[in-house]
């Protein structure tokens, strides 16, 4: 059994909904086992036992939520060597536009190195149902090619 682990930072709401669409949608694959842990909970043993990751966070001030940020400070350096090639995807529940915090989540996941395996979801402004079939599909997608080993 594969594993596709969800770590989210959310406090408005917006990004949980998010990830509960997606990782919803992800349990949809017999050979996939969803794991969805708010990022101060999440660590290296999580990541090193997961097949694929998504990194869900709001953009607060144009960055990742500091919890999200706090995931990856403490998994980084743990993790060098262990994880190279991981595929990954990216939500983000954003005021703005969103592109303070993907940069910043790119830059550092290119250090692992991790693998962008889809592009982003970048939702600006509230939750929606179209949103949360957009998001979904992101979970449907990524479970689906790591269920047929695509990733």
């Amino acid at each position: 059994m594969k594993t596709l682990l969800f770590v989210y930072a959310s406090q408005s709401g917006h990004t949980h909904a998010l990830v509960t669409a997606a990782a919803a949608a992800a349990g949809g694959e017999d050979n996939v086992a969803v794991r969805v842990l708010p990022a101060l909970q999440a660590g290296i043993d999580d990541l090193l036992a997961c097949q694929a990751l998504v990194l869900a966070t709001p953009e607060n001030f144009g960055y990742m939520a500091g919890a999200l940020k706090d995931f990856l400070d403490r998994t980084f350096y743990p993790a060098q060597g262990k994880v190279e090639g991981l595929p990954y995807a990216v939500i983000i529940s954003a005021g703005n536009d969103g592109q303070g915090a993907l940069t910043a989540i790119r830059r550092i996941a290119s250090g692992y190195p991790l693998h962008e395996a889809l592009p982003p979801l970048l939702v600006k402004g509230e939750v929606t149902p179209q949103v949360l079939a957009e998001a979904a599909e992101l979970g449907a997608t990524l479970a689906a090619a790591l269920s047929i080993g695509m990733l």
